[in-house]
């Protein structure tokens, strides 16, 4: 019987989190001329799950259209922009979103990932949202340092799910996105 009910309560689990990324807004800095940004871009299409990527050189940021039903992983975007030379200065990605409760200093999974939400207010997320990613990998110190004090959480430092999140069934290495709306 309890196995039942533990089959029960993850499957609603698993379906509250679903959503779809379609697409992301990556800034890097770094960037100081139209190669700078042929480097990322090259770099960038490498990737399996993206379908293209729009460039806006006065801005240094790059459109990027995901394949459908993908599993976009972010730190593999981070992992390009490095490998061409250059830093991630914001990264927010877009996706499609069913009734998914979020809260303040709150772990969730989406689509088969661990995401702990900073700096938000309760809410559901419905239809299609943008998140931020707030690991310190993904934007700027200053900012990193801002939001990352919505949380006492270990977590937050390490990409790690650790003792933090013990509680929540999440396994200590798993990879958690720190995220805010």
């Amino acid at each position: 019987m309890k196995k039942i009910f533990f089959l029960a309560v993850a499957s609603l689990l698993s379906f509250a989190g679903m959503s779809q990324f379609n697409k992301a807004s990556l800034q890097a800095a770094g960037l100081t001329c139209a190669m700078c940004t042929k480097a990322i871009n090259t770099s960038l299409e490498q990737l399996t799950f993206i379908k293209d990527v729009d460039v806006d050189i006065k801005t240094s940021s790059f459109i990027i259209n995901f394949k459908e039903g993908s599993n976009v992983d972010f730190d593999q975007l981070k992992n390009a922009v490095e490998d061409a030379g250059f830093s991630v200065a914001k990264l927010s990605a877009t996706g499609t979103f069913n009734n998914l409760k979020v809260e303040n200093d709150v772990h969730v999974q989406i689509s088969g990932k661990n995401y702990h939400f900073l700096n938000v207010k309760p809410q559901t997320l419905d239809g299609e949202k943008t998140i931020v990613l707030a690991d310190k990998d993904f934007m700027n110190s200053k900012e990193f340092k801002k939001i990352s004090a919505a949380t006492k959480m270990a977590c937050v430092h390490t990409g790690k799910a650790g003792e933090c999140c013990s509680k929540s069934g999440i396994s200590a290495n798993s990879r958690i996105y720190h995220v805010t709306i």
